[in-house]
């Protein structure tokens, strides 16, 4: 018997003392799937605080028997008792930065709308407010409580989270970890694209206005940039 799995028979058996020595063995593990819910309102330590209690149901449910490693029958253990919370607790939490911006920008584009007669443009919106129109983007759509790297955006029904998103084994929990470390390596513009397109649900026409840019190039971006991921996570 594995050092790990007399923890897990103790601990089960009551023994406070195995399972904080479980939590503390497995530190990495819980941090690395709960960072891949960061920035959706709860703090890291929270998150932190969320996986561990995962991870001791995790330690309470498993046998031997069921014929896997106990970090496989972890991880999506782990990533479920986070994942309750944020859908409980209404899953993405806006700051209070970005409220006061969506409301300024509200006020702005009904206050343009009126005097103009049509519906201003970003430009328009960003001369009244002092925002950029990429700030006007994210406030807007964060406000929205938009999820959508869920959302099936590129041309063959390509999702960020598709690409990695079995957590059936740990081999693609750490490659899914790896999808923002992989996104924060491209160039800056590739970043923009991808954000505003996958994280915060922009179709292409309203990314083009934002960056003040044709469709067309958002389009060459955007492959450009899904490319350079696959590239990025296959050096992994």
């Amino acid at each position: 018997m594995s050092r790990t799995e007399e923890l897990i028979r103790q601990s089960q058996a009551g023994s406070r003392e195995a399972s904080e020595a479980l939590i503390t063995e497995n530190t990495g593990l819980i941090w690395a799937v709960a960072r891949r819910f960061l920035g959706r309102g709860t703090e890291a330590d929270d998150l932190y605080q969320l996986g561990c209690l995962g991870f001791l149901k995790a330690v309470e449910g498993f046998d031997p028997a069921y014929g896997t490693q106990f970090s496989t029958y972890a991880v999506p253990k782990i990533a479920g008792e986070i994942r309750r919370f944020l859908r409980d607790d209404g899953a993405v939490k806006v700051s209070r930065g970005l409220k006061e911006q969506a409301a300024a920008i509200r006020t702005a584009r009904n206050h343009l709308t009126s005097a103009l007669g049509r519906e201003p443009s970003v430009q328009e919106i960003s001369r009244q407010t002092g925002l950029s129109p990429e700030e006007i983007a994210l406030a807007e759509t964060a406000t929205a409580a938009t999820e959508s790297i869920q959302r099936e955006t590129g041309e063959e029904g390509f999702s960020l989270e598709d690409v990695l998103t079995d957590t059936e084994s740990e081999e693609k929990m750490v490659e899914k970890i790896a999808l923002n470390q992989a996104i924060n390596r491209l160039p800056e513009r590739e970043i923009l694209v991808i954000r505003l397109r996958y994280f915060h649900g922009l179709t292409q026409e309203r990314t083009a206005r934002v960056l003040q840019v044709s469709q067309v190039q958002i389009s060459r971006i955007e492959k450009k940039a899904l490319e350079h991921l696959r590239q990025l996570l296959a050096e992994n």
